[in-house]
């Protein structure tokens, strides 16, 4: 902690500043070792020259802090340690014995020499050794000994080897800091793009109208765009409104237990989608739907859950209106049509009418009938429930008979109708509902097959299940109708263009049926060249059929 104060404290300082930092432990070390020679050896006798050398030790401390380092090249600075090596050379000289301890000191200015980026500082604090030992006897006139000769020798290869360690290890270790700083850039950078994003995700998350919690593992709350209880529904933990509040589940009447509660549910993992629940009671009730996903861990396990809210209380209130809507007109347009159906047959068994007459009541109840069969599709629409009355019949059968029903509708289209069927498909199921299904699939081929078109109805099983097929050598269907096929009153452009009758209920109906069967109804089409509509009913499925209706 306290070196790396040091070292932002020593970036912080200008060149002047640092060469005073870079000369200080010299200074003070010389006056340190001057003051114990002093205290040890009273006696001891300081020479001029010795003297001088002090003062020239003086001077380079002053020429530090006076000499205006920032405007000079950034070079220049070194000539304060190669100086310091001959200072400290010249009071090994001029000082007695007992002061040949100070070629010691020229550690410091050979580190300092060696601390730069630059192997040149190496050779210039091996030059600057050498000087130490060579240049005093010169300067004082005390000429060179065997052991001057041995010190010229022998102190340069020794400082030469502290020069190049001390080079290694500064190197080493700016090297290192880069590293750190270039790491705490990048740290840095990540942390200010992960602000940004939380940012941006807190700005999303209150910008949209769906309450989203993010659960961990432990099914505690991270992360959630509403703080002030507003979304009721949740556990106790979540706040006190939703420990009051109860949940209903699609019926509005029969209340949930805690357990099975949208953020219990997430807080177990438990994945589920567009789930409809009611929150709250009397007038205050409203419609959610909830779906939860599961956050995949890096080992395969769940991270946590996300839930999502999606309050859509007007939109199950508008289709209930619709509903109702429905229902009541249908209800009134039955009694009214079945009277009409009524006259009509009365009419029609007079005897001696005149044909054209006949035809007219005819095409009149053709009609009524069509208008009738119309208000029973919008009445089961708007119900919402069949009845299923399962009992043992054969699937293939039940296809002859509405391809037989159909006949006469094709051959006034000029289409030519089909049932293919490799032996019996035998099952538990309601004929009359299973019947009226392949009657609407079959009517929409026809409807939708120009003339000289052919219709094929297959009939048969396939692991297990009852499979019946409608394949049509129509126009066919775009991917966008297809996605929208089983909607109820969604009809294709071409049925518009083409002035094809219909009221968009067919498919809708047939999907509640075989749905109802616990089967399943798809379609696969290519534009312009026909469609195929497969009815599959799990065999397995048919036997536990009149138990569950």
């Amino acid at each position: 902690m306290l070196f790396d104060r040091g070292a932002r404290y020593f970036r912080t300082l200008g060149r002047r500043g640092r060469t005073v930092l870079f000369q200080l432990p010299l200074s003070g070390t010389m006056l340190l070792v001057i003051l114990l020679a002093s205290v040890l050896h009273p006696d001891l006798k300081w020479s001029a020259a010795f003297v001088s050398s002090l003062v020239f030790h003086a001077v380079l401390l002053a020429s530090c802090a006076a000499v205006p380092w920032d405007r000079l090249p950034e070079r220049a600075v070194l000539a304060i340690p190669v100086l310091d090596c001959l200072a400290i050379g010249l009071s090994r000289e001029a000082g007695d014995q007992y002061l040949s301890v100070l070629s010691f000191l020229l550690v410091f200015p050979v580190v300092w020499l060696s601390y730069g980026p630059r192997r040149s500082g190496v050779v210039l604090a091996i030059l600057a050794a050498v000087l130490s030992v060579a240049a005093p006897p010169m300067i004082l006139g005390s000429g060179y000994t065997s052991a001057s000769f041995i010190r010229i020798v022998l102190l340069p290869v020794i400082l030469g080897a502290v020069a190049l360690t001390a080079f290694g290890v500064a190197n080493a270790l700016r090297l290192h800091r880069r590293r750190l700083e270039e790491r705490e850039a990048e740290v840095r950078e990540l942390l200010s793009a992960s602000e940004h994003r939380e940012q941006l995700l807190a700005t999303v998350m209150d910008t949209v109208s769906v309450g989203v919690w993010a659960l961990d593992r432990n099914g505690h709350t991270m992360l959630t765009n509403r703080h002030d209880g507003s979304w009721p529904g949740l556990p106790a933990e979540q706040g006190a409104e939703g420990a009051r509040t109860q949940v209903f589940g699609i019926d509005q009447k029969e209340a949930l237990p805690p357990e099975q509660y949208p953020h219990a549910r997430a807080a177990r993992w438990q994945p589920f989608t567009d789930e409809l629940v009611w929150i709250g009671s009397g007038t205050s009730q409203r419609a959610y739907s909830a779906t939860c996903r599961l956050v995949p861990a890096r080992d395969g396990g769940q991270a946590g859950a996300v839930l999502a809210l999606t309050d859509v209380t007007a939109l199950v209130e508008a289709l209930s209106a619709k509903d109702q809507f429905v229902a009541s007109v249908s209800h009134e347009l039955r009694t009214p049509l079945t009277s009409i159906l009524g006259y009509l047959s009365v009419a029609l068994d007079e005897e001696g009418l005149d044909p054209d007459v006949v035809h007219c009541l005819e095409v009149a109840k053709r009609n009524a009938e069509r208008l009738l069969s119309l208000v029973a599709d919008l009445l089961t629409v708007a119900s919402g429930t069949l009845t299923i009355q399962p009992r043992q019949a054969d699937l293939a059968q039940v296809a002859a008979q509405s391809v037989e029903s159909a006949q006469p509708r094709a051959r006034a289209g000029g289409v030519t109708v089909t049932c293919e069927a490799v032996g019996p498909a035998a099952g538990r199921f309601d004929p009359d509902r299973l019947g009226q299904a392949v009657d609407n699939l079959v009517s929409n081929a026809i409807k939708y097959t120009p003339r000289g078109g052919t219709v094929t109805v297959r009939v048969g099983t396939d692991d297990g299940n009852l499979v019946c097929s409608v394949t049509d050598t129509g126009v066919g269907m775009t991917e966008e109708d297809l996605a929208q096929a089983f909607n109820r009153f969604f009809r294709a452009a071409n049925a518009h263009s083409s002035a094809i009758p219909g009221a968009g209920l067919g498919l809708a109906i047939t999907r509640s049926i075989v749905e109802n069967h616990r089967g399943t109804v798809t379609l696969s089409s290519t534009h312009g060249h026909g469609t195929t509509a497969t009815l599959t009913l799990p065999m397995a499925h048919t036997g536990a059929l009149a138990a569950s209706r």
